[in-house]
């Protein structure tokens, strides 16, 4: 749980930090080439999710974002896996930033625009620091999930190995021949006592 917080809590302020950086040094629509092509600051406001899709229906998504956050929170407590921690801190931390945008900037509650600054060549969208931690921990749920590894941290070959082990004890148990009852009688296997009496004489 401890693991979880952090790591909700780094997420959620390198977002809100590099947005207020982003809103304070950059004019709307501006570009700047930070290693050419391959990645540039392009501030924009998104009114929509994720990579700007559904823009015009944010309370929608202030309305899912706020129900996704509760499940997460609810669940939290369960998580004994500290791969499944970081994945639900990533998921939380992106959550919250996004969710705060919509909150509290403009246009107003509810419906407030995200800060959206992040381009590469390989999306034709604009994303931010928020919308990485959510698909990072969407990719980390794939490796999970794929490898079999329960939120206890347990993988499920080694839950089948464990079970296949109670499996065969139980078929050896029930192989071995029962146990002499207790109290019951031995066979006498002493010889007959000689005849002591001496024979009768002629």
């Amino acid at each position: 749980m401890a693991i979880l917080a952090v790591v909700a809590l780094c997420v959620y302020l390198i977002d809100q930090i590099a947005k207020v950086l982003v809103v304070s040094n950059l004019y709307e629509g501006q570009q700047i080439e930070v290693l050419g092509q391959l990645l540039q600051f392009h501030f924009v406001k998104n009114a929509g999710a994720a990579f700007s899709i559904g823009s015009g229906s944010t309370w929608i998504f202030s309305i899912v974002g706020v129900g996704v956050l509760g499940f997460v929170i609810w669940y939290a407590p369960r998580i004994r896996s500290t791969a499944w921690a970081v994945l639900f801190g990533l998921l939380l931390g992106g959550l919250l930033g996004n969710l705060t945008d919509r909150l509290f900037r403009e246009p107003g509650f509810g419906v407030g625009h995200v800060v959206d600054f992040l381009q590469i060549p390989l999306l034709p969208a604009i994303f931010n620091l928020a919308d990485v931690a959510i698909v990072s921990s969407m990719a980390l749920f794939l490796i999970l999930t794929l490898r079999g590894v329960g939120l206890d941290g347990r993988h499920s070959q080694d839950d089948e190995d464990e079970d296949g082990a109670e499996q065969a004890d139980v078929e050896a148990d029930a192989a071995e021949p029962d146990a002499a009852e207790p109290g019951a009688a031995e066979p006498d296997t002493a010889e007959p006592a000689q005849d002591r009496h001496d024979e009768p004489k002629s």
